[in-house]
């Protein structure tokens, strides 16, 4: 029993005295420096002591020298502050643009070229007169349509003017010019519908205005989108002495929806020459059970670019009789009835060219 009690009193004994010496050393300080060299003064013999005192040394070095678990270095991902900074979640536009400026200035005696006008709108425009705003996303994607031939004196009044109108109105648009090929008679309406399926091959419109190239419009809250109604734009014409011609006049420049437009089953293909095909499409949404709307007289005001009547496209005295069969004619003569040839394609910055063949006949 004796026995049992001395070796637990001996092995409780080594482990004080080897904490305290552990604790010693942890201070750091020289505490256990001074005992030992107190002890060797005293008892000429430190030798023990130094052994000890080398091999817990060599231990703490070793810890010491591993990596402890707080000092690790955790890599916290870093964010590339431009690229935050410059990536801004936008906006829809304002029904109503903040940039118009109402009354415009307008006029076609200035002689201008296609270069001047590209110099103009350098570095706001796409490839094919293509533009959306930067500052907001648009509400209203919209394919600018305008039939023609051998018009281009008033293309370039025309792109001129319309460019910063549209830009100004905060549209996602484009600008097609449809070109009729060859001499023979001219026809607008099927230009207009060869327009409507072309632009779709380069975006998702739903929205079409339908332009002469001859009209600018003088004031720029005229608005080129489309409405709830089929919406006449060309309210008052210079030509006209800025009136309305006849209440059920619906030319020049009009808007619809694609909803609108393949309600109508588009224009007419049948109206050669000039006159009638205007008639046929108001008759056409009044048969279909809608109306139209205008704006004002005062923000529809329009300035027509003079010209005598082109080569190719004087009246054709049957289509007035034709007015008197749409109702019965509309379904079969239309979008659905199309055929045409693409001669070529050509994009520039202000506007994307489309030539076409729509089988005219000689005058």
């Amino acid at each position: 029993m004796l026995k049992k009690l001395f070796k637990l009193s001996a092995i409780f004994a080594l482990l004080s005295v080897a904490c305290f010496v552990f604790i010693l050393f942890h201070r750091k300080d020289t505490t256990f420096d001074i005992l030992i060299e107190k002890y060797s003064k005293e008892n000429g013999n430190g030798t023990l002591f130094l052994e000890i005192k080398g091999r817990i040394q060599e231990f703490l070095k070793k810890e010491d020298d591993r990596p402890k678990n707080s000092e690790k270095k955790t890599e916290i991902p870093t964010t590339d502050v431009s690229t935050a900074a410059s990536t801004v979640v936008l906006g829809a536009c304002p029904d109503t643009p903040p940039k118009l400026v109402g009354p415009l200035q307008v006029d076609f005696f200035t002689r201008r070229t296609l270069d001047e006008v590209r110099k103009e709108l350098k570095g706001s425009l796409q490839e094919g007169g293509r533009y959306k705003p930067t500052e907001c996303i648009s509400k209203h994607k919209v394919a600018i349509i305008i039939p023609f031939r051998n018009r281009y004196e008033h293309l370039v009044h025309w792109l001129h003017y319309l460019h910063p109108i549209l830009r100004r109105q905060q549209l996602d648009y484009g600008v097609y010019v449809i070109n009729q090929d060859g001499d023979g008679i001219f026809n607008r309406a099927k230009l207009m519908n060869v327009g409507f399926v072309e632009t779709q091959k380069y975006d998702s419109y739903e929205c079409f205005v339908f332009s002469d190239i001859d009209l600018v419009p003088i004031d720029d809250r005229n608005l080129y989108r489309c409405f709830d109604k089929p919406r006449h734009l060309a309210v008052a014409m210079d030509k006209f002495n800025f009136q309305l011609p006849y209440n059920t006049y619906f030319g020049g420049v009009s808007s619809l929806s694609k909803a609108q437009y393949m309600r109508i089953n588009g224009f007419p293909n049948t109206y050669w020459g000039w006159g009638g095909e205007d008639d046929d499409i108001y008759k056409r949404i009044v048969f279909r059970g809608m109306s139209i709307s205008r704006p004002d007289s005062v923000i529809g005001k329009y300035k027509m670019v003079k010209h005598k009547r082109d080569l190719h496209n004087e009246p054709n005295p049957k289509n007035p009789d034709k007015l008197g069969h749409t109702q019965s004619t509309m379904d079969q003569d239309g979008i659905n009835s199309l055929k045409y040839t693409v001669k070529k394609v050509e994009k520039d910055v202000l506007y994307t060219f489309i030539t076409v063949d729509v089988d005219a006949p000689k005058s």
